[in-house]
């Protein structure tokens, strides 16, 4: 017995395996080239088949076409891509009653495919046995067109935070292109993208600062695919931003009398609205005639024990507002109902009377119209008060001018009398002095 290392034994089975190759490739290479040949030789006896490839939409309709050339009546065969027949010779061999046989000619063989689905995806071979079995693939793609994205809150807009919204397109292929848009203007979004098979799921995630001007604000998410020939799928949402109340009493205008009726209305904002509205009177309960209807509070029949401040509150899980109406309900103005009786006539002996009163005015009562109601004009008092003011400060005045213009007079005659005086005293020193008289006196005169 002979005895082989190992290293001896793997070279000599690699060279057997290498011999048993070689003779494979030549017993498949020298008949494809002879077959080859021939084709080349007399090219109207060689058979050649062709597929095409096809693209189609989820859920529409495939056409698998197989040409081919210089047909003899051999064997066609199509298959699925896992290489299970279809057709054979265009007899039908798989039960499936989505693909049927539309066309079976010596230059044409078309099957078709309905409710195409992404399983369905893949290379259909078309087969054609002759002296050299010859094959081609036609390759089937399927497009998923994307659905109208979902946008997922991720966090509440409250006024003053940031809103967090996530706008998905659960499933497409390829991969949907997602675009957040407000106003024409993109917002740039964090985008994510997951594979689940043959399909995928795609996001856009946006963070936006709020206020509450912003709330009802309009947003879009658009999703662009080449399945949608140039169309888009568009999701339309609304911001809305959580803030507190606002409270605002709309009150009336005027005087409020005794008699009168009040109707205040309480008008709120917020986000959400509140729905409780309480109203109240402060250090006081609210008057037994009082009602309220919603955000109305209404009182009949007022009268001065109704004054005070009322308050209108109104609260939400944000925050909490109140406002508040001070009510002055003033006296009527006293009048004096008279029967109707003729008026006295006045004797003529008796002289006419000035008075500061305006005189009566006389109407007619609505609610009793044989009554005759006066009511009596108030004098103006501030305008005969201005005009004795403005006399006693005339008189005034006067009689400061007066008491200068005397005064300034009398000063003026006691200056001319001392003057007078010194003139005197000189001619009598020079008279004692012996000075010649008429030198003085000339003296005196110049």
């Amino acid at each position: 017995m002979t005895l082989i290392s190992p290293g001896k034994r793997n070279t000599q089975e690699d060279q057997r395996g290498i011999s048993t190759m070689a003779l494979s490739v030549w017993n498949y290479c020298v008949p494809l080239a002879i077959i080859t040949a021939a084709c080349l030789v007399n090219t109207a006896r060689c058979q050649a088949v062709q597929a095409e490839n096809v693209t189609v939409l989820e859920g529409g309709t495939a056409q698998i076409s197989c040409r081919l050339q210089n047909y003899d009546g051999s064997i066609v065969v199509i298959q699925n891509p896992r290489r299970q027949t279809l057709f054979f010779n265009g007899t039908r061999a798989l039960k499936d009653d989505r693909f049927q046989m539309v066309l079976f000619t010596q230059r044409l063989v078309r099957i078709t495919l309905t409710n195409v689905s992404v399983s369905d995806e893949g290379g259909y071979f078309c087969q054609l046995y002759t002296d050299a079995t010859h094959h081609q693939v036609a390759t089937l793609s399927v497009s998923v067109p994307p659905e109208t994205p979902t946008v997922e809150v991720k966090q509440e807009a409250v006024e003053g935070g940031e809103a967090e919204l996530t706008c998905v397109s659960p499933r497409s292929k390829p991969a949907t292109t997602l675009r957040w848009m407000r106003n024409g203007r993109e917002i740039p979004g964090v985008v994510s993208q997951q594979d689940n098979g043959k399909t995928f799921s795609v996001s856009s995630t946006i963070r936006i600062p709020v206020e509450r001007k912003d709330n009802g604000a309009a947003l879009n998410c658009e999703a662009i695919h080449p399945a949608l020939s140039g169309q888009k799928r568009v999701r339309h949402y609304r911001l809305d931003v959580y803030f507190a109340p606002t409270v605002r009493i709309v009150s009336p205008t005027g005087i409020l009398r005794e008699g009168d009726s009040l109707s205040l209305t309480c008008s709120i904002t917020g986000n959400p609205l509140p729905r409780d509205i309480t109203w109240s009177k402060i250090n006081d309960t609210l008057p037994e005639r009082a009602e309220i209807s919603g955000p109305t509070l209404q009182i009949s029949r007022l009268s001065q024990s109704h004054n005070g401040t009322y308050l209108c509150q109104a609260q939400n899980n944000y925050g909490r507002a109140a406002d508040h109406y001070t009510l002055l309900v003033y006296e009527n103005v006293s009048v004096t109902t008279m029967a109707p009786t003729t008026p006295p006539t006045q004797p003529t002996s008796t002289p006419p009377t000035t008075s500061l009163l305006k005189p009566k005015s006389r109407f007619l009562d609505p609610e009793d119209p044989g009554a005759v109601v006066e009511t009596h004009s108030a004098v103006p008092y501030a305008v005969i008060g201005g005009v004795l003011a403005l006399l006693v400060f005339t008189v005034i005045c006067v009689l400061i001018v007066t008491i200068w213009c005397s005064v300034r007079q009398k000063g003026s005659y006691l200056t001319h009398e001392a003057s007078g005086l010194d003139e005197h005293g000189e001619v009598q020193e020079a008279f004692l002095n012996g000075n010649d008289a008429s030198q003085g006196k000339k003296e005196y005169l110049l």
